[in-house]
């Protein structure tokens, strides 16, 4: 009896455990900006390959986009594709660069389990760059959202001047 037990629960456990390969297969999209490796890596800085291609996170206060509050557009550091306006952003104090929006269409979401639970991460809609995560502990007055981004992961538009084409 406790022999045929401990086989059902064996097999329970073997039919219920994702493999790296079930994960990569949910994670795979097609980006309109495609690079190798070595590509990235030879256009981006070591932080934010770290950042945008390992999906690696900037420690809290390293960035001067934190407490950046001129008027302007951040777009991703790898492909310039505008992501957040500056009129969205706030501070929540963090430490890592918070806006209550993104720019709809130009930020991908996806399911991150990594550290035990989950959360929702966000990617650049045009590259796949990961920049940080989106939090229901926002603004209760805009949109309830934080989307807590990483610095390396943006570069900023000062308004007046002219948005970058995408890479």
């Amino acid at each position: 009896m406790i022999k045929n037990l401990f086989l059902l629960v064996a097999i329970g456990v073997l039919f219920s455990c994702k493999s790296d390969a079930q994960d990569a297969s949910e994670k795979a999209e097609t980006f309109s900006v495609t690079k190798t490796e070595s590509e990235w890596k030879a256009q981006l800085s070591d932080k934010e390959y770290y950042v945008l291609r390992e999906a690696g996170t900037e420690r809290a206060g390293s960035s001067e986009l934190n407490k950046n509050y001129k008027p302007g557009t951040y777009v991703c550091a790898a492909c310039s594709t505008p992501l957040f306006k500056s009129e969205h952003k706030f501070d929540s104090g963090t430490g890592w660069p918070s806006f209550d929006r993104e720019i709809e269409g130009n930020v991908a979401f996806s399911t991150d389990n990594n550290l035990g639970y989950i959360r929702t991460e966000e990617h650049c809609a045009t590259c796949g760059g990961h920049l940080g995560h989106v939090f229901n502990d926002g603004p209760r007055e805009t949109t309830g959202k934080r989307h807590c981004i990483n610095g390396a992961a943006l570069d900023f538009i000062p308004e007046g001047e002219k948005l970058p084409k995408n890479e």
